[in-house]
């Protein structure tokens, strides 16, 4: 009883896995499908183009078909759609060398640029704060800057 509970268990595992693998050509086709760009110029993602009768999606899509039927790995299909039909048919820079400085430097000035400004603002304080200014910077005496300030309140009065 309990070597057939066992075997039954491996049959559904293998089972599991076989169908895991199943599926795989489908989701890397809308995978990879959804990393590239229409080249018609609408800007939409290759398998949610949604033109009528577009002259490129349909095209690509057969192409990606033949690409994935060939066995080619992902930088290869991203590659060969790259020289084709341009940089701009990838939705995200494919990683690696220049492409990894086109990614990082945006993010890399702002930071930059954030604790500059930072920087900028504590020395401004902390020097302002050692080197108050003086007390009369004005040259009137208190008793001057409080009639100056009376005049004031009354001259601005409705």
């Amino acid at each position: 009883m309990l070597l057939k509970r066992w075997a039954q268990g491996l049959a559904v595992c293998l089972l599991a896995v076989a169908m895991l693998g199943a599926g795989d050509s489908g989701a890397r086709f809308s995978r990879i499908g959804h990393q590239m760009v229409c080249a018609c110029g609408c800007g939409q993602i290759l398998l949610e183009c949604n033109h009528v009768s577009c002259p490129s999606s349909g095209p690509m899509i057969d192409e990606l078909h033949a690409q994935l039927a060939s066995g080619s790995s992902d930088t290869m299909i991203f590659n060969a759609f790259a020289a084709k039909y341009g940089a701009t048919v990838l939705a995200a820079p494919i990683r690696g060398g220049f492409d990894n400085v086109a990614w990082i430097a945006p993010f890399t000035v702002f930071l930059l640029a954030t604790l500059g400004t930072g920087t900028l603002i504590y020395f401004w304080k902390r020097r302002s704060l050692m080197n108050p200014p003086p007390a009369s910077a004005t040259g009137l005496s208190s008793a001057d800057n409080e009639a100056m300030r009376e005049r004031i309140r009354r001259e601005t009065e409705y």
